[in-house]
């Protein structure tokens, strides 16, 4: 008999690669399997999902605590897409439901629980949403990233399983001359990525360009900046009249070579890029988005308390104390080594693998 599993994500990025990272690990571990990936709609504005995979969009919207239009709209396209949620589940009559947070996944989440379907869980960041902290308690089994994850769970501790966060299937390893050649980039120079995760940050940006002006004629040194729709075109003149070399791109779906040219990174810390970089084992200079309910700054500690990260709150972000971090990395090449191999003590294995077991087992 062939199993069936529905997978449902929210709609940022942070939920819907890894989302995406289980349906392909399971189609490869049994090409049998029917596996169906329900989003939101407002999904799509974030990435595409490749054509391969089959996938139903629902009608829901953020919901705020607070009276206005758009919140009342917000909640009839709540309603509705949960009407939605049940048809879908009712038509597709899955075996197992998995859910990846987010109050997008919450109404098929518990009309699986109501159904006496399986149901497994997965969270992303060290802290929960308010979505899986309630789901938790209905499911069969919690996914967690990190282990301190199981602080916030008030639930039996036997359910829950470290498995760490799934990554994109195309996200590998590559020969840092062959990335360095893909990206245009010089493989003698110390390359320095910089990113504000899937939307880009305008802070960022501005401040690492004038902490890293002056210190573009005392180092052999070069940037991979992804950036953002809106500041690609004045980072590129900013850096062509500093005569820095550097790969300004306002997006990037390849970013197994960003992440393999890379000697450090100046990022956000969203669950996705916390994990890329585990994978990578990237020395990162942490500058967590203040406004996602405390995941990023937990997200982040939890790299520095292992020695793989140094924390810049975006309340003392400015370009001296970012350029002071950045010359004493430069200068001290064996501590940022000794950062990369800190994440030794984070990584939990082949998360996807490890997930798809779980599911297959539930």
């Amino acid at each position: 008999m062939v199993k069936k599993i529905l997978v449902t994500a929210g709609s940022s990025g942070g939920h819907i690669f890894p989302a995406v990272s289980l349906v392909e690990g399971l189609r490869e571990r049994d090409s049998q399997i029917s596996v169906l990936l329900v989003l939101p709609k407002r999904s799509r504005n974030v990435c595409t999902v490749s054509s391969g995979i089959a996938v139903k969009y629902i009608s829901t919207s953020v919901i705020k605590l607070r009276f206005s239009y758009q919140n009342f709209k917000a909640i009839v396209d709540f309603i509705k897409g949960s009407f939605e949620s049940l048809l879908i589940l009712l038509k597709y009559r899955p075996d197992v439901v998995v859910g990846f947070g987010s109050i997008d996944s919450l109404p098929l989440v518990l009309f699986a629980w109501f159904f006496r379907k399986k149901t497994v869980l997965h969270e992303q960041n060290v802290v929960p949403g308010r979505a899986n902290r309630l789901l938790a308690k209905f499911v069969d089994k919690v996914a967690i990233s990190f282990d301190k994850t199981r602080e916030y769970l008030d639930v039996n501790q036997q359910k829950i399983i470290l498995s760490g966060n799934p990554l994109r299937s195309s996200l590998k390893k590559i020969d840092r001359v062959v990335a360095l050649k893909f990206l245009g980039l010089d493989q003698d120079k110390l390359t320095i990525l910089v990113m504000g995760g899937s939307q880009g940050s305008h802070r960022i940006n501005e401040c690492f360009l004038e902490a890293v002006s002056p210190l573009a004629g005392r180092f052999d040194i070069q940037v991979m900046h992804i950036s953002g729709a809106n500041d690609a075109d004045f980072l590129n003149s900013a850096y062509k009249k500093l005569n820095l070399r550097a790969k300004v791109v306002a997006f990037l779906d390849d970013m197994q070579y960003a992440y393999s040219v890379a000697n450090l990174s100046v990022c956000r810390s969203g669950a996705t890029t916390v994990s890329e970089l585990v994978f990578f084992k990237l020395p990162a200079v942490l500058v967590p988005f203040p406004f996602a309910y405390g995941h990023q700054q937990e997200n982040a500690k939890g790299l520095e308390e292992r020695g793989a990260g140094i924390i810049i709150e975006e309340s003392a972000l400015d370009a001296d104390s970012l350029r002071k971090v950045l010359v004493d990395l430069i200068n001290n090449p064996d501590k940022a080594q000794k950062m990369g191999r800190a994440y030794e003590k984070v990584s939990c294995g082949d998360a996807c693998n490890l997930l798809v077991d779980e599911v297959l087992k539930v």
